[in-house]
């Protein structure tokens, strides 16, 4: 039980560390690991029948994903943002759909979306990545 404590302890100090030094771009990457992570958690416990534990997960992936809605330049985003925006709006409902109904293929579908877009974030070029968190920081 001690060395499960410490260990928890250890990964929020490195949690917060990584998050300390991210560039935005890696922060959304983190927020989307972090969302698909809950969403394999609320699989697993949705397979063991652990509706509590369950629920917690979607909740937790519910909120990331709220943490990724407000991360969007929705001045400056164009219609890249607005889609975002609705394709975030979507996942939401769906994992709302998974926890009422107690139905995995909806968290399914909502990891697939989220990989899609983390797969375009992996593919934005390191001096796009750099240009665009040197204006992040004279704006």
């Amino acid at each position: 039980m001690h060395n499960s404590v410490a260990m928890n302890q250890y990964k929020q100090v490195g949690t917060k560390v990584a998050v300390d030094v991210a560039d935005p771009h890696h922060l959304i990457q983190m927020l989307i690991d972090g969302a698909l992570e809950k969403i394999n958690s609320a699989k697993y416990n949705m397979a063991q029948e652990n509706v509590a534990k369950k629920g917690e997960d979607i909740s937790r992936a519910i909120s990331i994903i709220d943490g990724l809605i407000t991360s969007l330049d929705m001045d400056n985003g164009g219609e890249i943002a607005e889609n975002l925006l609705s394709l975030y709006d979507y996942m939401q409902r769906k994992l709302v759909e998974a926890n009422l109904n107690n139905n995995m293929e909806p968290l399914n579908e909502v990891a697939a979306l989220l990989n899609e877009i983390k797969a375009g974030w992996g593919a934005i070029p390191q001096d796009v990545r750099k240009e665009a968190a040197e204006r992040n920081k004279h704006s």
